[in-house]
């Protein structure tokens, strides 16, 4: 198992962690994902390391940015 964490801007609301969790959790081998809305941390559980670009994707695709 692995577990890698991000930091997500621009959310601000339950709405925003939804999105940005449904959007990672379609990421092959994802098995969890937990958002920390004051922070904008994720922490995403898989069966192996991830691929950052993919993660990258996801968010951006729920409509937000990853943190440099």
């Amino acid at each position: 198992m692995s577990t890698a964490t991000y930091t997500v801007t621009g959310m601000t609301c339950g709405h925003c962690v939804s999105s940005v969790t449904e959007e990672v959790e379609q990421i092959a081998g994802v098995t969890g994902v937990e958002v920390d809305l004051p922070s904008g941390r994720v922490t995403v559980t898989s069966d192996a390391p991830l691929d950052d670009a993919q993660v990258k994707d996801a968010v951006e695709e729920a409509g937000y940015q990853l943190k440099a």
